[in-house]
């Protein structure tokens, strides 16, 4: 077994999530870089071991029971820029590199595009996974590639965003759990201190622009951090009402007939193929299941009906029986089956 890159560390799947829940793994290894990363696991789908690849563990909710087998924590980092006027900056970063870090450097460096991205908390290697997006951006309009470990074959693949199949928080690589370790992921970026044009009437607001108009990107980045916060998305180790996995459940996406048959007042996104998305905070709330709800240790967070809360001292059992709840509450008042965004390990909803 590769060696390189081993911490000792506590086995508590807990210390190693936002949500701050779940049991214990049989050991947790901490790679560095990238060959000694792809030999473990690599040797690990070998001998046939459980494998539980985690990043910044923002997007998962691992069961009070935890992992029975090896968690490997890529930490793996570094970022490589190719600068050229025509092209932008083609940034091609390691998976381990902490999201928000990548978002800084951009902001500093002067390169456009990831600023409505700011406070989002995982690491870089989740982002292609998730099709991470918010206030009118999706990681998919930016990655020119994401380069793979294909543990069904041992072999890397590069693939090119068309070949990445991104759509609403999903891609290939979330339609093929577990076969893709994702190594490093490259992004083109406009040069310029001017954001991209802004398409979230909310943002636009609370930077008093209008509706396609760009701002400084500094500016934009610092407004989507203040709305954050006021939702409750930028982790507080202070704040329980802020130890979530973000959002909880996606937003649908109806067929027609289904977005016809809600109230008229629902919110109403048209899709390019048709289809129309409304919104989970919205169903949620008019089901009964507002900010705050829920009684002990699990909770909607008192500033966004879509994030559910560990307020201290949580299990995983908490959380899902508090977001079964809501998914057959929103069921039984509109039909529509609430899918949740986290991953699930060693648990089921």
């Amino acid at each position: 077994m590769a060696e390189a890159s081993v911490e000792a560390v506590s086995t508590s799947l807990a210390a190693h999530t936002t949500l701050r829940v779940g049991g214990p793994a049989r050991r947790v290894l901490v790679r560095a870089d990238e060959a000694a990363l792809v030999q473990t696991v690599r040797e690990l789908d070998a001998a046939g071991e459980p494998v539980l690849v985690l990043g910044g563990g923002s997007n998962v909710l691992v069961g009070d029971e935890g992992f029975d087998g090896t968690v490997v924590k890529v930490a793996t980092r570094g970022v490589a820029e190719d600068v050229a006027a025509c092209s932008g900056a083609v940034l091609t970063v390691a998976a381990g590199e902490p999201w928000e870090d990548l978002v800084r450097h951009t902001l500093e460096h002067e390169y456009a595009g990831l600023e409505t991205l700011a406070g989002i908390p995982g690491s870089v290697g989740g982002t292609p996974i998730q099709n991470v997006g918010a206030y009118g951006t999706e990681v998919g309009q930016l990655i020119t590639t994401v380069r793979t470990l294909d543990r069904s074959t041992g072999a890397i693949r590069t693939f090119f965003a068309v070949e990445c199949q991104f759509g609403y928080r999903s891609s290939r690589f979330k339609s093929e759990p577990g076969r893709h370790l994702v190594l490093a992921v490259t992004f083109q970026l406009k040069l310029g201190s001017l954001s991209a044009p802004v398409r979230y009437p909310e943002l636009a607001r609370a930077l008093g622009i209008a509706v396609g108009e760009r701002a400084p990107a500094r500016d934009v980045a610092e407004a989507v951090l203040a709305l954050r916060r006021g939702k409750g998305m930028v982790l507080d180790d202070a704040d329980p009402d802020t130890w979530s996995a973000g959002s909880f459940f996606t937003n649908p996406v109806l067929a027609p007939a289904q977005a016809d048959a809600l109230p008229a007042d629902a919110p109403r996104f048209p899709q390019p193929d048709g289809r129309v998305k409304t919104s989970a905070a919205w169903l949620i709330e008019r089901a009964g299941y507002g900010r705050g709800f829920g009684e002990g240790p699990a909770r909607v967070s008192d500033k966004h009906s879509l994030a559910l809360t560990n307020r201290g001292s949580a299990r995983a059992s908490d959380l899902l029986r508090l977001a079964r709840q809501i998914r057959a509450g929103v069921e039984s008042t509109y039909g529509i089956t609430l899918v949740p965004e986290p991953v699930l390990v060693g648990c089921e909803l």
